[in-house]
């Protein structure tokens, strides 16, 4: 069964980042892999309620680190359960949620052309000060994947989380769709903010570990090495694996059975360096 659903997970996180593509259907839940969690609804500013999932730290382990997980544009918050497991095992507390319009969080409507939408940053703002908000004594950060780095960079650069942790990282959103155009002839939109986001990416002062694929073609290895080398004195660093879009969790892997052992080990080290 683990070896299926990772098999459908790596599908799911290596489709191109070209457009959006949520589902309303949960194929695995956390009970799936044996995680203790509850649910719970976020509420955001604008009065969107957001399915949410939280686990706790796994055995008798506990870091005091709470990290929220920004998805991807596709899917939902179920494709990234087996990164939760990754980080609850090793004494993580981890939040996941759907953004408006995905999973079984408020309807919203949304145009598959676009790449994305601000709202969504509302989202994992709200994610990001409920989690502040239960878990005090927590340090407390967010993991983006993919479309859901962008989010991050939009929180991060006004929230200060206590880290920001990224696969996949989004360096420029108009530079991407220029790129889907040119190579794909396929016409994806974006909101107005995207002109501004080089000038948010620039305003995130917490640590950063960047996670980076040697064959991603959507959001390449140089463009994460740019934002690390752009740090000056902030502290970033970037772990890259031979592999696509989305293949970190099996590409960091000592063995097929352990399964992202390495990426949490990545994560750790860092974590444990303030």
């Amino acid at each position: 069964m683990k070896q299926c659903l990772l098999i459908v997970l790596s599908l799911v996180l290596s489709l191109p980042v070209y457009a959006l593509r949520p589902s309303r259907i949960y194929t695995y839940t956390p009970d799936s892999l044996g995680l203790a969690y509850r649910a719970v609804r976020i509420e955001t500013p604008d009065h969107f309620q957001l399915a949410s999932w939280i686990i706790e730290p796994q055995g008798s382990r506990d870091q005091h680190v709470t990290i929220v997980i920004a998805e991807g544009d596709a899917g939902n918050m179920g494709q990234l359960l087996f990164h939760a497991k990754m980080l609850a095992d090793v004494g993580y507390r981890v939040v996941l949620f759907d953004y408006r319009g995905f999973g079984h969080s408020s309807d919203f409507a949304i145009d598959q052309q676009r790449l994305y939408y601000t709202e969504f940053a509302v989202d994992l703002r709200a994610a990001l000060l409920y989690s502040r908000q239960q878990f005090p004594q927590s340090r407390t950060g967010i993991f983006g994947f993919s479309m859901g780095t962008i989010m991050a960079t939009h929180v991060a650069a006004t929230e200060q989380p206590d880290f920001l942790i990224g696969e996949g990282y989004v360096a420029d959103p108009v530079a991407l769709v220029a790129a889907i155009k040119q190579v794909k002839n396929k016409t994806v939109t974006l909101p107005s903010e995207a002109a501004m986001y080089s000038a948010l990416l620039a305003q995130i002062q917490c640590p950063m570990l960047l996670v980076a694929g040697t064959k991603d073609t959507n959001t390449p290895l140089a463009d994460s090495r740019r934002i690390v080398q752009a740090a000056h004195h902030r502290r970033r660093k970037l772990i890259s694996f031979e592999g696509a879009h989305g293949e970190g969790l099996m590409a960091l892997s000592s063995k097929p059975e352990q399964y992202g052992d390495l990426y949490a080990a990545a994560i750790h080290a860092f974590l444990v360096r303030k």
